[in-house]
């Protein structure tokens, strides 16, 4: 799967939620369909979500937090996105991978 290509067609087409904080709120709300976590996000953020939320699928992928928000097309850096809408893209055949 080509990973920028999908999450700029999931940005124009869908709704995507950059960020921790609003990682989280989405969850907590319900919203969630999916969390893509950069490689060098802090693994204690990530035990608190898997701790809190075990039905949300989450897919760590192997780009850095820079390297994520240069995918998304942001000028800074992204270590969480929470998918609530994936629109025309095929985020949401990612497998989780984080135990």
């Amino acid at each position: 799967m080509d990973l920028p290509r999908q999450l700029k067609n999931a940005i124009s087409s869908g709704s995507l939620l950059f960020g921790q904080n609003q990682t989280m709120a989405n969850c907590v709300s319900g919203k969630a369909r999916m969390v893509i976590l950069a490689a060098n996000c802090p693994s204690d953020f990530i035990s608190d979500l898997k701790s809190r939320h075990p039905d949300v699928p989450i897919h760590q992928v192997e780009m850095v937090n820079r390297e994520l928000g240069a995918a998304c097309a942001k000028p800074f850096a992204i270590s969480s996105i929470c998918i609530v809408d994936a629109g025309d893209s095929d985020l949401l055949t990612l497998r989780p991978n984080v135990e």
